[in-house]
């Protein structure tokens, strides 16, 4: 039995940068479950377990384009300073969520300080970024 389109299957993975660095694993966790083809994970992880059987290991590497997308010039922000509480203490590097218009957080990191304003990128922190998964599939589900 091979892995199609609509199936539900269960997996172990684990994500790295082209760099080595982990960024996500399910080891030590219950395997990740979808819907393959369904939207709910990244194009090039759906498309990649495709035709995989139980047991079977593969390595996948997505470009950002089947990812995460691009780094979006637009997505970097200037928030006003006087629209943070004065006790709190923004530093480069630190995460935060914001809100859009529709109540829901996004996140974001604090890129610099000046001022007047907070420059923030509300990019995913994996925009842009060639990511690589060993992934096994556990089972078929349906």
């Amino acid at each position: 039995m091979q892995v199609k389109k609509g199936d539900v299957v269960r997996v172990h993975y684990t994500g790295t940068l082209l760099d080595g660095t982990q960024f996500d694993s399910s080891v030590g966790r219950n395997p990740l479950e979808f819907t393959v083809g369904a939207g709910q994970m990244i194009a090039g992880f759906d498309a990649g377990v495709l035709g995989m059987a139980i047991g079977e290991k593969k390595t996948l590497q997505i470009d950002p384009e089947n990812a995460y997308g691009l780094s979006n010039p637009e997505a970097i922000i200037e928030f006003p300073k006087s629209n943070v509480p004065a006790e709190m203490q923004l530093e480069v590097g630190m995460q935060l969520n914001l809100q859009n218009e529709y109540g829901q957080p996004v996140p974001v990191v604090v890129l610099e300080v000046k001022d007047d304003v907070i420059i923030m990128d509300a990019n995913h922190s994996l925009a842009g970024k060639d990511l690589i998964f060993e992934v096994e599939i556990v089972e078929i589900v349906s």
